[in-house]
């Protein structure tokens, strides 16, 4: 406990906002592609709305098609990533918005709020420029295999830091949420893709790809990913965690809020 005390709060050690947009950028769309089960569950929500404002959205993975599509992406290094079949874009932030009011249908955020500066500002101005908001979203500190037995400082960065689902609703001024379970073969490698394949993790690529690892200095987790190798090496990661093996998909904490 005494070196731990001695050490700044892992709060204090977190990648500013804007820097963290370029750290995890380089790279991303080669472990970032969007599931189609996911891209489905999207769709659904989005209903027969044309216009759609996708803010914080990155190289486009989740982009929706045949609609009327306007981004918004703050960092150039994920704006030079964006294919040449992406909706036109502009350079912005969430929290100030260069639309005017009710300018869409509705207004789309895919796993982006932890990373905005001010995210209630965020999602007030998507109330502003849209009648319906779609968002995905996660509930910070929910219990996951990764956090609870190998990087408990992962799950610190988030409680306390990042928005609950709770708090999305409210500054919605009141939404519906459902669950979006993480398939065993999730094709976009986001923190809890790899519930089921373990053995990702420690691919300094897939970490790469993933904002949470991306919070915290690497020298931080490497213990805690040596314990995960050498279980795996022993067989001890799968015969305590069998039942995961018989899951085909896995509520990681994944929701899916739509307001409006």
């Amino acid at each position: 406990m005494g070196s731990r005390e001695a050490r700044p709060a892992e709060h204090d050690r977190q990648v500013a906002p804007g820097r963290l947009y370029e750290q995890i950028g380089v790279g991303y769309t080669r472990h970032r592609r969007p599931d189609p089960r996911i891209v489905a569950r999207l769709d659904d929500a989005l209903g027969a709305a044309r216009r759609i404002l996708n803010v914080g959205a990155g190289a486009g993975s989740y982009e929706p098609t045949g609609r009327q599509v306007v981004a918004v992406e703050p960092s150039p290094v994920m704006l030079a990533q964006r294919p040449r079949t992406a909706a036109p874009v502009v350079r912005g932030v969430a929290e100030a918005l260069p639309f005017p009011d009710e300018r869409f249908d509705v207004a789309l955020a895919v796993l982006t709020l932890q990373h905005w500066t001010d995210p209630i500002a965020g999602l007030r101005e998507l109330r502003r420029v849209a009648r319906r908001q779609v968002v995905l979203h996660y509930e910070p500190g929910f219990e996951y295999w990764l956090t609870s037995e190998y990087l408990p400082q992962l799950r610190e960065l988030d409680v306390g830091h990042v928005l609950t689902v709770a708090d999305v609703v409210a500054a919605l001024g009141g939404a519906a949420v459902t669950t979006i379970k993480v398939p065993h073969d999730c094709v976009d490698g986001f923190f809890a893709a790899y519930w089921r394949r373990p053995a990702a993790y420690l691919e300094r690529s897939v970490r790469d790809a993933i904002s949470m690892f991306a919070r915290i200095p690497d020298e931080d987790v490497q213990p805690g990913l040596r314990r995960l190798d050498r279980d795996l090496a022993s067989g001890s990661w799968r015969d305590g965690h069998a039942d995961l093996l018989e899951l085909d998909e896995l509520d990681a904490g994944y929701r899916l809020i739509v307001a409006g």
